[in-house]
């Protein structure tokens, strides 16, 4: 996959997870990363700072992404 296309994204809210996929010579390796999306005038704008009650929706942001990696291992097993 093209490393500059994200292979699945996930938001909850202003939480957004983002897996990234990339092919090495073991086969696929998932990344991800994750932010809290901020509107700042007329834009959403990623951060990397979380509020306290972010940390729950962001748990599972993660938790999803992960069951999304899980399942892509599933299905081209």
């Amino acid at each position: 996959m093209n490393r500059s296309q994200p292979a699945h994204e996930i938001r909850l809210g202003q939480v957004q997870a983002t897996i990234w996929e990339e092919t090495i010579d073991e086969g696929i390796r998932h990344t991800v990363t994750v932010h809290r999306l901020e509107r700042i005038g007329d834009r959403w704008l990623p951060t990397e700072r979380f509020e306290q009650e972010d940390l729950p929706v962001m748990a599972e942001a993660v938790d999803l992404a992960h069951l999304w990696i899980c399942e892509q291992a599933t299905l081209f097993a």
